[in-house]
């Protein structure tokens, strides 16, 4: 049976500031560097085959100290700008408190929660999805489809618009899923890849 475990990085500098992150590299907080390594923990007993994530360091970090944790940092690892968390143009080092007294709350609530509406030159949900879901399709399905066991370590969003695709979620749905820091969640896959059950660790 194939398995697919998605991990949104720990928390980062940046959140722990409440600040719009994006594609800004920032690293990981203390909290977040123990969230990954408890993550790491929740994994013992599976055996990747392989690892995917972002070129941004927070996920790499997450990523690396989740393997350390179980001995399994020598699998084959791809980076790819695909899984990117989304790109929030102007907003990207805005406190949010800040944004919604300069841009009103119900807009910035509209940019954060919208599907298709995006910030002053960022990315929508939308978007983000229209450059995931190939990468998925055609770089990691393959793989789930020979039946093996991988893990991808990436962003709030790009999770959320994978998760669409797999659970099936409509646009209200998947702009009221929220993925935590550090959480890693499980999809089974029969042999055609079809989800057949999915969990958090």
């Amino acid at each position: 049976m194939a398995r697919l475990v998605l991990l949104r990085h720990g928390e980062s500098q940046w959140n722990l500031e409440n600040r719009f992150t994006g594609w800004v590299d920032v690293p990981l907080s203390p909290r977040g560097i123990q969230e990954a390594k408890n993550a790491g923990d929740k994994l013992r007993g599976f055996t990747f085959d392989r690892a995917f994530t972002s070129v941004l360091a927070r996920a790499n970090e997450t990523l690396r100290l989740a393997l350390d944790a179980i001995g399994q940092s020598n699998i084959p690892i791809e980076k790819d700008k695909a899984l990117n968390e989304r790109m929030y143009g102007e907003l990207q080092g805005l406190n949010k408190g800040e944004t919604a007294k300069k841009y009103g709350e119900a807009q910035v609530k509209i940019w954060r929660r919208s599907y298709d509406v995006r910030p002053p030159g960022g990315e929508s949900l939308k978007d983000t999805a229209e450059r995931v879901l190939p990468y998925y399709e055609q770089t990691i399905r393959p793989y789930l489809l020979k039946g093996e066991t991988i893990l991808v370590a990436a962003h709030g969003n790009s999770l959320r618009a994978l998760i669409m695709e797999l659970e099936q979620l409509s646009r209200e749905q998947v702009l009221e899923l929220n993925i935590p820091t550090g959480a890693p969640l499980l999809y089974e896959f029969d042999e055609t890849g079809k989800v057949v059950n999915h969990r958090y660790l």
